[in-house]
């Protein structure tokens, strides 16, 4: 006596799991070491930048905080000013690019605010 019962259809293929059958080709060891390196140069910057433009900033902070006199606070207000540009121009190198850029303006940034609260 033949069965009652249904026959299964095969499940689908679930595309978002692996199939080790047929594994997904790699990236040429040319092009992901590219990216790698573009990846790596863009967190770098990133560091040297944010790390920067923080003491920069805590300079003017300082600045703001010191009883002191006219001339030392122009004076932090100064180095913040260097420490910012600077550290914009070691984010362009990172990335091989000229230090004379426009974005070294805004390395000024911290130290052209401080200077609007001090004076």
């Amino acid at each position: 006596m033949p069965s009652t019962t249904p026959a299964r259809p095969t499940p689908k293929k679930r595309r978002h799991l692996i199939d080790f059958d047929n594994p997904p080709q790699a990236a040429p060891p040319k092009v992901a070491e590219e990216r790698l390196t573009s990846v790596q140069q863009w967190v770098m910057s990133v560091l040297i930048v944010t790390t920067a433009l923080h003491l920069s900033g805590g300079l003017v902070v300082a600045a703001l905080a010191i009883d002191g006199h006219l001339a030392s606070r122009v004076g932090l207000v100064v180095i913040a000013a260097i420490v910012g540009v600077l550290g914009m121009a070691c984010g362009l190198l990172v990335h091989r690019r000229s230090p004379l850029h426009w974005l070294l303006v805004l390395g000024l940034l911290p130290a052209a605010i401080g200077s609007i609260w001090i004076f």
